[in-house]
């Protein structure tokens, strides 16, 4: 099967310093991989180089499909399909949740004009996904990120993922700062889009939200590179011998 996601060789830069090593991974249309590692392993680095955020300098090759990403900026990613679910999003004073979200699917297709019937539809469409979420109603017309808790957040991070189905959709730390319900809701959420048409690379510390979402592939990166991988069961060993067992 041809890879939806291919990278190769990539190495990533912040400032002089070398974070990422000679990284190479291929994810498959309809397949879940999940990238583990202690604090300072690199992580957040690749899943930020990934969506081509301007700090940054990689080289190497980035591919969704054929089309080659390493030199793109973040905004042709996303419109090709790739989305970054951030760890710390931001807040944005003055942009209403609702907003950002027409504005974005509006992205995806330019030169088309939404008329009041799609316009309500997805209006629709997203009160009813922030429910799933256990988001009240208003939640929409709020403020991004502005005095949410950081549970909310991260529902606004998946919120996004559910309206623009992306092709590739990279979480960064999904589970982080919810509790048990949070991350089952977040769980489903990402399992109602697992229709095999699209990938998912999932970035934790922890695998407590694997106790709801079976991976096809688990990897774990320490100092920039992947010095293991496996099933599902690697998420097991890590529980029960802790991240020192596969250091290098």
């Amino acid at each position: 099967m041809n890879s939806l996601l291919s990278i190769k060789n990539l190495d990533v830069c912040v400032q002089s310093k070398e974070i990422i090593h000679s990284l190479s991974m291929s994810l498959e249309p309809g397949s879940v991989h999940v990238i583990m590692g202690p604090n300072g392993a690199g992580k957040s680095t690749l899943a930020l180089a990934l969506m081509g955020y301007p700090g940054l300098r990689t080289s190497g090759s980035i591919k969704i499909g054929a089309d080659e990403l390493i030199k793109a900026p973040a905004d042709v990613r996303a419109k090709l399909g790739m989305f970054l679910a951030f760890q710390n999003p931001e807040e944005i004073e003055g942009v209403k949740v609702s907003n950002l979200m027409r504005k974005a699917k509006e992205a995806r297709t330019p030169g088309k004009e939404p008329d009041l019937d799609s316009m309500v539809k997805d209006r629709n469409e997203m009160i009813e996904e922030s429910k799933k979420l256990g988001l009240n109603e208003g939640f929409i017309t709020r403020d991004i990120n502005v005095g949410f808790s950081g549970g909310e957040k991260k529902r606004l991070e998946i919120l996004q993922m559910m309206a623009l189905k992306p092709k590739v959709a990279i979480l960064d730390e999904p589970d982080s700062g919810l509790d048990v319900d949070g991350v089952r809701l977040i769980a489903d959420a990402i399992r109602s889009l697992q229709d095999g048409n699209r990938c998912f690379l999932i970035i934790t510390h922890y695998p407590r939200i694997l106790k709801y979402i079976t991976p096809d592939h688990v990897h774990i990166l320490s100092k920039g590179r992947i010095v293991a991988s496996g099933g599902p069961e690697l998420a097991h060993k890590i529980e029960e011998k802790g991240y020192s067992a596969f250091m290098k």
